[in-house]
């Protein structure tokens, strides 16, 4: 039926879908996904764009992977003892602080100073890296 609707040496659209049980916060690698026929709206088409993504929510095999289901890699975790940079010119100060959140490279986080015991915003610049200030 659907090849009916093609017109000749037209492919038929294809959607990502999941190949197996994905919990929230997976790292998808290109194992865990496929292509299959199916138009969907809001899908994801390529295995290339959800390669490296972490899942948002739980997806189960066989359902289509829509943008908004799969975003950046945490690179910081919550309740994680983290690194907080201050940076200045030439000044560079560095203390132990926990995570109050998740975080994305480059996204905002919260952390409280173990030192000061006070909250701080900072970016996640890397696995357990946050720099504050500025």
């Amino acid at each position: 039926m659907l090849a009916a609707l093609l017109l000749p040496g037209q492919l038929p659209a294809q959607v990502l879908v999941v190949n197996r049980t994905l919990p929230a916060q997976t790292v998808i690698g290109p194992q865990d996904v496929s292509l299959q026929d199916g138009d969907v709206p809001g899908a994801h088409r390529a295995v290339e764009d959800a390669v490296g993504l972490e899942t948002r929510v739980t997806l189960y095999p066989g359902r289509p992977v829509r943008l908004g289901d799969l975003g950046p890699a945490a690179v910081v975790e919550r309740n994680e003892i983290v690194t907080l940079r201050f940076r200045s010119g030439a000044l560079v100060i560095e203390t132990a602080g926990r995570a109050l959140d998740r975080a994305a490279l480059d996204r905002g986080v919260r952390v409280m100073n173990l030192g000061s015991r006070t909250t701080v915003t900072g970016t996640a610049r890397g696995p357990g890296l946050v720099e504050v200030g500025r």
